[in-house]
């Protein structure tokens, strides 16, 4: 079963986190790269600019920027894939810079990635 987690890169690393990838398409604000102690940077499986600035974080628009970024994903599966391996070995944590822990795109893509 594949092993991931969601954490704001915001708050501090931690052994268990394992595998540390920031899935965010822009570098977090505040963050410095030396302290973010990050294995991966990958803007690949974010959302695309323009899907994530209609989103704009509003919980109203959730379940349609969720639709709308499953698709997206659906042409990332190397990537997907390469992220799954990972995971079979150790955690991997999907770092996002977002303010609500429920309302963002590293839910869906730990969704997508455990197959839900």
């Amino acid at each position: 079963m594949a092993n991931f987690e969601v954490k704001r890169i915001y708050d501090a690393p931690a052994k268990a986190d394992g595998y540390r990838v920031l899935v965010d398409r822009l570098w977090p604000r505040g963050v410095r790269k030396e302290e973010a102690e990050l294995d991966e940077w990958n803007k690949d499986v974010a959302p695309s600019t323009a899907l994530r600035k209609q989103f704009d974080h509003q919980p109203d628009r959730f379940a349609a920027f969720s639709a709308q970024y499953r698709e997206e994903l659906l042409n990332k599966t190397a990537e997907l894939d390469r992220l799954r391996a990972h995971a079979k070995n150790k955690r991997v944590t999907l770092l996002y810079a977002a303010k609500d822990e429920q309302v963002n795109h590293a839910v869906v893509l730990k969704e997508v990635l455990s197959g839900q």
